[in-house]
């Protein structure tokens, strides 16, 4: 069998994973290159950001997909399930709510207003100062998402396969700028297609070769089962439980219906969409692809575990962080297989290509949208210009951003926290304005700055006060089965004791220092920041706008109070003609 025991990595980058990482990036700049010049390229800004209304439900699907299962799919739910076992698949339950949540309430208003920026329905709902404020937000949340998805990955790559580090950061924001300011959303979508199909590729690869050469998939299960990473059903209700079921159902179904009902990037995918039918399709296949994808990655989980489960190559120091097991694996297994480790490699960065790209291109559309076009009067052309000029800046923005990700902790919970603790309270904002008529703009503002305060404060002081393991449950991880000299063996035992004492007495230590809140408040599970701050803003903004407004009363066709907002179309009870609506807009 394989040498799981070498005190350095197993094996490094050949040229042909060189060759294969590179056709990677080649085929992504292609499909940039062929929409930015076929059939004339890009005629106006309708084209070129929401692809001229005319996608089809299958690859807007997979392109949804793709924008948020990022690289950290790839290297940090297998490492989730290998650290703290299987419950996390239950994300899959999550998704069922969020895609039903998403296409019947969500979806079905913004279709119909015929936006291009989500925001924009904010000032109709409410006024320009909401819409400002939640433009803002999501620039700030997605530029530290998105500079972690580019940072990160390239990290932990780098440290096991040696690609070099700035360069992976540097090409993968220049080939997803190119093909963005190129070929607009439709090149972002096509992409997004040959990526998800690269990252299944990547996953496929590991697990079929980590189930030759552990020997089957049920000694894959058997090793898990005996390792206590088979605990699925847990359904304790308390909430400082880092993953419980209730936690992942419950938490889960907020932060990705804050992800897949209102961010922009998931938004201007379906609206781009040639109907209506379309758009909520593309959002039920969605599911189908969201499921294959965690199933692999959370099987890989399993498959880490199996290798490694008497030789932990972190607690060995043979990788000097847990988000590099998953590329130390994949050297380890297919070390003979040229090409394969490079294969995984594309996938990962195809995770974040894809996630980058939608970034950099709805970060571009909100300004054009929500900054540009309100306030200065360019022509089609000219808004098609500024737009790719835009896509250029939040691309250089988004590689300078990638150093804020070293400040940040493991991959998956930090990406998490981020989401949903801006994209909480926007979720409860929006779903003040489409649930609830009588809410006015004091209303949805104060529920806005509201819970946007109280999920910033749970989770920066989740961040300064770390829960405690009680609450978190790490599973053991084994070292006994590692090949060690005396020598190494007495400096492995006296070093891993060292700091084990040092942790021991740090916690001690804490513990004595810790306020209250430390282990109440502050140790909520990550996973339920979104519904803390989505739930505070919804209750805020029903009480004050209870308290200062005047209109109780629904008024279902469309005469709301003007100084709350523009008339809401979307609450309307016929049939929308959004070329008319979208005429009389022009002329506004």
């Amino acid at each position: 069998m394989k040498n799981l025991e070498s005190p350095t990595p197993p094996a490094s980058f050949t040229l042909w994973d060189y060759v294969v990482f590179t056709l990677m990036l080649v085929i992504s700049a292609a499909v940039g290159l062929y929409y930015g010049f076929a059939k004339g390229g890009q005629h106006s800004s309708r084209d070129f950001l929401v692809g001229g209304r005319s996608m089809t439900a299958v690859p807007v699907a997979l392109s949804l997909t793709a924008s948020f299962m990022s690289a950290i799919t790839v290297l940090a739910t297998p490492v989730e399930v290998y650290c703290y076992g299987l419950s996390f698949i239950l994300t899959c339950l999550s998704f069922i709510p969020m895609v039903w949540i998403s296409s019947e309430i969500f979806l079905p208003i913004f279709y119909r207003l015929g936006i291009t920026s989500t925001y924009e329905y904010l000032e109709m709902r409410f006024n320009k100062a909401t819409r400002l404020f939640g433009t803002v937000l999501f620039i700030i949340q997605t530029l530290l998402y998105t500079g972690m998805v580019i940072y990160a990955p390239a990290l932990a790559l780098n440290q096991v396969t040696g690609l070099d580090l700035w360069g992976a950061v540097i090409s993968t924001g220049v080939v997803c700028t190119f093909y963005c300011t190129l070929g607009g959303l439709k090149a972002v979508v096509w992409t997004d297609v040959f990526q998800v199909l690269i990252m299944l590729t990547g996953f496929l690869a590991v697990i079929i070769q980590s189930v030759l050469v552990q020997g089957g998939v049920s000694v894959i299960f058997s090793d898990a089962a005996q390792g206590g990473r088979i605990n699925i059903l847990d359904f304790d209700p308390n909430p400082l439980r880092r993953h419980t079921f209730w936690t992942i159902l419950i938490g889960g179904t907020f932060v990705w219906t804050s992800t897949y009902g209102i961010n922009q990037a998931q938004v201007q995918r379906y609206v781009s969409c040639k109907s209506l039918f379309h758009a909520k399709m593309s959002l039920y296949v969605n599911l189908v692809s969201l499921w294959a994808i965690n199933l692999c990655s959370v099987f890989c989980g399993l498959c880490l575990y199996s290798v490694y489960k008497n030789c932990d190559p972190w607690t060995a120091n043979k990788v000097s962080a847990q988000d590099q097991l998953m590329p130390y694996l994949v050297l380890d297994i297919l070390r003979d297989h040229p090409g394969l480790p490079g294969l995984f490699v594309a996938a990962a960065y195809s995770g974040t290509l894809s996630t980058v790209s939608s970034s950099v291109n709805a970060l571009a559309t909100v300004t054009a949208t929500d900054l540009i076009s309100p306030y200065f009067s360019l022509s089609e052309q000219q808004l098609s210009w500024v737009s790719k000029g835009l896509n250029i800046f939040y691309g250089a923005m988004c590689i300078g951003m990638a150093g804020v990700a070293s400040l940040m902790g493991g991959l998956l919970q930090a990406a998490i926290s981020i989401v949903g603790t801006i994209g909480g309270p926007l979720l409860g904002l929006f779903t003040l304005g489409i649930l609830f008529p009588f809410v006015n703009s004091k209303g949805g503002l104060a529920g806005l700055v509201t819970g946007l305060s109280v999920s910033f404060w749970v989770c920066i002081g989740s961040q300064i006060y770390r829960p405690l393991p009680e609450s978190t449950r790490p599973l053991a991880l084994e070292t006994h089965g590692c090949n060690f000299t005396m020598a190494e063996n007495v400096l492995q035992n006296w070093t891993y004791s060292t700091q084990t004492e040092h942790i021991t007495s740090a916690q001690q230590h804490n513990t004595q220092d810790r306020p209250w809140l430390a282990d109440s408040w502050y140790s909520l599970s990550y996973l339920y920041f979104c519904p803390v701050g989505t739930l505070v803003a919804i209750a805020v903004g029903l009480i004050v706008s209870l308290v200062s407004g005047n209109s109780f009363k629904l008024d279902l066709a469309g005469g709301k109070e003007k100084k709350s907002g523009e008339t809401n179309f979307a609450f309307r009870d016929i049939e929308l003609d959004i070329t008319q609506m979208q005429s009389q807009k022009s002329l506004t």
